[in-house]
């Protein structure tokens, strides 16, 4: 298909015809019994900070997200674009779908539009009792000039690359030296990774730091709510061997690299740390979609594979290539923020406190908003201004956005180089058609490549 190169989208859907002083668009009984059942029931039952790959190989065969997106199409069509509130599991959501309500989602400030970390979002408080996401205000702002010198979040290519690169080529050998590459061989790889990139060499062995992670994540699904003690003695275990381990990391890593950052007294400049081993173990699935999508691409597997065997300084295509599979089979398909000041929206003032959910996942595979929406189309993301676009957002907009992005970018894009350097990537299960409409779901734990010498 031809590239879409257009530029940021500005115009508003069809006029809606809303007024200052309206009442809010409510949907109705059948209408929010629909959007439950189709729509937040299942990404909550697949998991919000954890993804249950049996319920994802089991939404994947009766094609899940279909339901879903059925259900946004005719609320969107129905009220004319306009901000819906439903009642949904955790209370009542402001749903938006105009592009112009979308955008301005991303443009407020944080400090007016964020995750709130009262009981509605116990599970997360729990989760990351100290740290950026739970947090607003001055220490917020505290927290995340911390983190963001950690992680460099505004430089694409990080300070610590040259030692990056050598962590993963070293553990991609493991990969490399197969035949064959699964799911779960790639997701232990990336947990090492991840443990010598955030500690050092020193917690590389160390699996039983990734599975108490695998597990406290597991409780912010679940036991956020129901047991908070056991979630937070948990997260005492794992606090106490980060700082072990952080006590004689190297320089290059993040955790050195956060403790070398002046922060104000009483800002644990370690409270981020669980969250980076945790987001680039997370990576893993998006290793393996990107590299199965390549594999049934083989135009964009040849353009990837000569720049991993050029070298090419910040591998752009690969970098694109992940980009989009990360739009195509988002991590986070639900964007939620809960203001903190009165807003208005498509016309209706809303009070503090409303919940704001922007369905992402829906919107940025959307024919009618995203050319080629649910197509592999990886040249998009070369295309001037697309990284404004707020019709996609793979790491977000605005003040909110990921400040792991680029760290994400270039660990994942060097892993998938390794893979490619000398490969041929072929006999790819699961199957996909290329030259038809991509499913909605991928069975991630089921991903098998099979590695031929070029």
């Amino acid at each position: 298909m031809t590239q879409s190169t257009e530029a940021p989208d500005t115009t508003p859907d069809t006029p809606r015809g809303a007024t200052p002083g309206l009442p809010p668009v409510r949907a109705g009984l059948a209408e929010t019994v629909r959007f439950v059942a189709t729509h937040t029931l299942p990404v909550f039952v697949r998991g919000v900070a954890n993804p249950r790959f049996p319920v994802m190989a089991l939404y994947s065969r009766v094609n899940q997200p279909a339901w879903s997106n059925a259900t946004l199409r005719a609320m969107r069509a129905r009220h004319r674009g306009a901000p819906v509130m439903v009642r949904a599991l955790s209370g009542e959501m402001l749903v938006l779908f105009d592009q112009g309500d979308v955008r301005r989602f991303f443009d407020e400030p944080v400090s007016d539009l964020a995750m709130d970390a009262d009981d509605k979002y116990a599970s997360l408080s729990v989760f990351e009792p100290t740290g950026v996401i739970c947090s607003h205000g001055p220490v917020r702002e505290d927290r995340r000039r911390v983190n963001d010198h950690a992680l460099a979040a505004d430089r694409p290519v990080h300070p610590s690359c040259a030692e990056f690169q050598t962590v993963v080529e070293e553990e991609c050998r493991r990969l490399t030296s197969r035949s064959v590459v699964d799911f779960p061989l790639l997701w232990k790889t990336l947990t090492r990774i991840s443990r010598r990139v955030v500690l050092g060499d020193q917690a590389s062995d160390d699996q039983e730091l990734s599975d108490w992670l695998a597990t406290l994540r597991g409780q912010a699904n679940w036991m956020g709510r129901s047991k908070p003690e056991a979630a937070k003695a948990l997260y005492s275990r794992i606090e106490a061997r980060i700082t072990r381990y952080a006590a004689d990391a190297p320089a290059h890593t993040l955790a050195a690299r956060a403790l070398a950052e002046p922060c104000p007294e009483g800002t644990d400049p370690l409270g981020q740390t669980h969250h980076w081993l945790l987001g680039i173990d997370l990576a893993a699935p998006v290793v393996a979609r990107t590299l199965l999508l390549l594999a049934h691409h083989p135009a964009e597997q040849d353009a990837a594979h000569a720049e991993a065997a050029g070298r090419v300084p910040g591998l752009p295509r690969l970098r694109a290539c992940l980009e989009e599979s990360v739009r195509l089979y988002p991590i986070v398909p639900d964007l939620v923020r809960v203001t903190r000041t009165e807003t208005e929206w498509g016309g209706v003032r809303y009070p503090a406190g409303t919940n704001v959910l922007v369905p992402m996942g829906f919107h940025q595979r959307d024919p009618e908003r995203v050319d080629g929406g649910n197509l592999f189309a990886p040249g998009r993301w070369l295309a001037p201004g697309v990284h404004r676009d707020t019709r996609v957002a793979p790491f977000s907009h605005g003040g909110a956005r990921c400040p792991g992005e680029y760290v994400a970018l270039l660990l994942t894009s060097l892993v998938c180089a390794e893979v490619l350097r000398g490969h041929r990537l072929t006999g790819a299960r699961p199957v996909l058609d290329p030259g038809r409409p991509l499913p909605g779901i991928l069975d991630t734990a089921a991903i098998r490549l099979r590695l031929g010498r070029v």
